[in-house]
């Protein structure tokens, strides 16, 4: 089965809108778990405008299952995550102003520097995953880098899956293919939701994980955190 982390970067940008602790991130996550999540995902960003750095810290000491840390491996972004360890670091060239995630590496071109980052988490222990777009060459590139695994960034194959969802995936299921030719371990994330996460598990071979947070915390307030969860984790038996 298909692990679902589920990104709690929305329960922190509720917190802050209005300052003070409320909802609580750290019990947000312990909540989650409860409710079935196999993971808990988090975003910090320089701004922390969502994920503070600190949240991250606090939830190292309750998350029970595999906590998955995203960023950009700037300085500060890398002391974080090799003083917390975290399972898995997924490293995503976010710029800071960036809203969201909105491309994959180029692993030819960063080559180097994406190397000398993973060799470094990879003596802590630490798995590594890279934000990669669909093309079958960054999946190449990926292989050279020495990462753990990928993830396809999938907001294409959800902007597109209701036109043609044949020829929305092609691109993944190529990749995905090629990832499992280098024995790379595969994830995926951005903009799945109830409607296009099955087709995507059912299509795509060796799926490890999803990292979902927008859409089902947009679920959660009409059928509840813990329904939800449940509805998604029902998309990938």
């Amino acid at each position: 089965m298909t692990k679902l982390s589920v990104n709690i970067n929305k329960i922190a940008t509720l917190r802050n809108a209005r300052g003070g602790d409320r909802p609580n991130v750290v019990q947000a996550a312990k909540d989650c778990e409860r409710f079935g999540a196999q993971g808990i995902t988090v975003h910090p960003r320089p701004d922390e405008r969502h994920i503070r750095y600190q949240d991250v810290y606090d939830l190292k000491e309750v998350v029970t299952t595999e906590f998955n840390i995203e960023g950009n491996p700037t300085p500060d972004f890398l002391k974080l995550v090799k003083e917390v360890r975290p399972e898995q670091a997924t490293l995503v060239p976010d710029a800071p102003d960036a809203i969201t995630s909105n491309a994959g590496w180029d692993t030819q071109k960063h080559e180097g520097f994406l190397t000398d980052v993973i060799g470094e988490l990879k003596e802590l222990g630490i798995r590594t995953s890279i934000f990669v777009d669909p093309n079958e060459r960054m999946i190449e590139g990926a292989k050279l880098v020495g990462t753990d695994r990928v993830e396809l960034y999938t907001e294409a194959y959800a902007k597109h899956y209701h036109d043609n969802r044949e020829q929305a995936i092609a691109p993944y299921l190529a990749a995905a293919k090629r990832a499992q030719e280098f024995g790379i371990g595969l994830n995926a994330g951005h903009d799945l939701d109830l409607d296009n996460l099955k087709y995507l598990h059912d299509t795509l071979p060796g799926l490890l994980e999803v990292s979902i947070g927008h859409a089902l915390i947009c679920d959660a307030l009409y059928f509840g955190l813990e329904n939800t969860i449940q509805q998604y984790l029902r998309q990938l038996k």
